[in-house]
């Protein structure tokens, strides 16, 4: 029997109907292992994984493949996107055997949740020197009856190095100018100076270091760390890696020269992408970042908002079976939709070719340069829009995940304000009340997913309390809603009683959590910001709100071993980075004594300074604004040159 079918996370309810007799994580699984002497196949995806429907369909809904699954083991299915503990224990275990890793993950334990075998994706049949999964499942389960002992001693030995690479202490060392202009320097000998971005493929979006580059340049004048930044956010929005036509971007390039994408979209990129594109505009005024700002809002309000005001999770990279068909044009298709004269003016533009950038003579469509007509080119991409409408759309994960909302939030509300799109902070506002009404409860716990307004059962983890915490800071500050703040400290309490580490940095899982092989650390960066570093960020941040020198002093001593990381693999810290900017700079609180002109207001919110906080107050001086830095403040002014000077804002 197949136990998925009341599952709330929609992955797992793809495989419902699976000839495998799947189990959701838990001891009823494990329980059944050891009452039939068998070991466990614990697979681990998520919804939109290209690879994961790839393996479903060849070998999952194969009836033979699945019966030798359920003769030969216990089979448990997990949505990486809900247990991301459990992801991050088995992720390091395969990488620890493999040397790779990725989804989907196949993970062989024994009965204590120890692995002892592990690999990504098998084929059905033998192909390229890679077993198939039926030759695998026969091999681990011969060597279970007939050389349990070797199997016990590899998943012993495996187990106690996850526990005492989990176990390492960090020593921090002095956050000071030196190591930012250290991380700058090194970052610039991995930079790709002729394609953007860092390294070679696959290309994923450096959202996070180039935040701190950005507020690099914006705080010292670092021009190299400016270039950088540019160089690589306008690869990007030129790109295949960005949605020419709806706007929004996808996981990653899969080659050096942003030509082609997975095009599977997450809402984590999404976020983290709209709000450096925002900072982006915000220091140099370029169109193009606006541009790329006002269609990813757009797609994420249109596209990725669900019935109940939250945050979808992604959109497939799949439609009818095919990867990219959604999103990907022929020229022949460009003459059918457009005639022949605007065919060939948009192959030129978007970068269609007859031999195609893609595969069987499709093209990801990418905008090398401007239009020298918007009129016409706003005229096309209604027609070729309309005509991808009737295409059949990638699947959407409607799970609502906490992190993830959170940096939606962010970045919808500091956009919102920069813009003067208020209906962005509305959506932002009814995110946070839904994340507020249906996944915290009375006790303060924070549950990491929903589905259609109804909580899951899985806890959530550092990344949920703190990305969240840094929503609704965002939102404290456009709306001058106090209820925020008050949300944003009791979260925070929750990670500082149950997640801090010994040496002031955090575990992932919190310490009255479920018992697991190991309590997973996450201290560097991947696709979004690590826990360790988030929680940094909203301590920080939080402190300058309201003054607190614990919160302070909490950031610190949570940055100090990320610096001393940052000082050898930038590249994994870039969100501490960031932080780090922000704690030299003061962070800058700019008060706002009520009324103030729109003028002020807005320049408030112009702010290039790192971190930089607003705050309303009805003291003071009527109509001015006041600086403070390290607990040094200037004279309350009306002149909106002079703010502007104090806090790098463009007027």
């Amino acid at each position: 029997m197949n136990r998925l079918a009341t599952a709330t996370s929609p992955y797992l309810l793809q495989h419902k109907d699976n000839p495998v007799a799947w189990y959701e994580w838990g001891d009823e699984a494990f329980a059944e292992a050891r009452r039939r002497d068998v070991p466990v196949l614990l697979s681990i995806g998520y919804s939109s994984c290209h690879w994961c429907h790839v393996m479903a369909h060849e070998s999952f809904e194969n009836e033979q493949i699945a019966a030798q699954m359920n003769e030969q083991f216990v089979s448990i299915k997990v949505d990486r996107e809900e247990r991301p503990d459990l992801d991050a224990i088995y992720m390091d275990a395969t990488l620890a055997l493999t040397g790779s890793g990725g989804w989907p993950m196949t993970v062989f334990l024994d009965h204590q949740a120890r692995p002892f075998y592990a690999g990504t994706y098998f084929p059905p049949e033998p192909r390229q020197g890679s077993p198939s999964l039926p030759q695998l499942l026969r091999a681990i389960s011969e060597a279970w009856s007939e050389r349990r002992d070797d199997i016990s001693g590899a998943a012993a030995r495996l187990s106690e190095a996850l526990r005492l690479n989990a176990g390492v202490e960090l020593e921090g060392i002095e956050i000071n100018q030196s190591v930012l202009d250290a991380a700058v320097e090194q970052l610039s000998r991995q930079f790709d100076d002729a394609r953007g971005g860092f390294a070679g493929a696959p290309k994923f979006p450096p959202s996070m270091l180039l935040e701190f580059l950005l507020r690099e340049a914006a705080r010292t004048g670092n021009r190299q760390a400016l270039a950088m930044a540019e160089s690589t956010l306008e690869a990007m929005a030129r790109g295949g890696l960005y949605d020419q036509l709806g706007g929004g971007f996808a996981r990653y390039s899969v080659d050096a020269a942003w030509v082609v994408p997975h095009f599977e979209k997450m809402l984590y990129d999404n976020a983290l992408l709209l709000r450096v594109y925002a900072h982006w505009w915000r220091l140099t005024a370029s169109p193009l970042a606006e541009r790329v700002v006002r269609d990813t809002a757009s797609f994420l309000l249109q596209h990725m908002r669900t019935e109940e005001g939250a945050f979808a999770a992604s959109f497939d990279a799949d439609s009818e079976g095919v990867e990219g068909r959604f999103y990907v044009w022929s020229a022949a298709q460009l003459v059918e939709e457009l005639g022949v004269e605007d065919a060939e003016w948009a192959q030129q533009l978007l970068s269609v070719s007859m031999p195609g950038s893609f595969e069987h003579e499709y093209s990801t469509l990418r905008m090398l340069r401007d239009p020298e007509d918007w009129d016409r080119w706003r005229s096309i991409r209604e027609r070729l829009l309309a005509a991808r409408a009737r295409r059949v759309s990638p699947g959407r994960d409607d799970k609502v995940v906490a992190a993830w909302n959170g940096l939606a939030i962010a970045a919808l509300a500091e956009c919102g304000a920069l813009f003067e799109e208020p209906a962005w902070i509305t959506a932002a506002a009814e995110a946070a009340e839904l994340l507020m009404r249906v996944h915290l409860r009375p006790d303060t716990q924070l549950l990491r997913t929903s589905i259609h307004g109804v909580a899951g059962s899985s806890p959530g983890v550092l990344n949920d309390y703190a990305d969240v915490a840094e929503g609704l800071l965002a939102l404290a500050q456009v709306t001058s809603r106090s209820e925020w703040i008050t949300r944003t400290g009791q979260l925070l309490d929750a990670v500082l009683e149950r997640f801090r580490a010994a040496d002031a940095g955090f575990h992932t899982t919190p310490a009255d959590g479920a018992t697991l092989l190991v309590r997973p650390r996450e201290w560097g960066d991947n696709a979004e910001p690590s826990g360790w570093s988030a929680a940094a960020h909203a301590l920080l941040t939080y402190s300058a709100l309201t003054g607190s020198a614990t919160h302070r002093g909490q950031a610190l001593r949570a940055l100090a071993p990320l610096a001393r990381i940052a000082t050898s693999t930038p590249r994994a810290a870039g969100w501490a980075l960031a932080a780090c900017s922000a704690l030299l700079d003061g962070p800058a609180e700019i008060t706002l004594h009520l009324p103030t002109s729109p003028e002020l207001t807005a320049l408030a919110f112009r702010a290039t300074a790192p971190g930089a906080v607003v705050l309303r107050s009805a003291d003071g001086p009527r109509g001015t604004a006041m600086v403070c830095r390290h607990s040094t403040c200037s004279l309350p002014s009306a002149d909106p040159e002079l703010l502007a000077g104090q806090i790098g804002a463009r007027r």
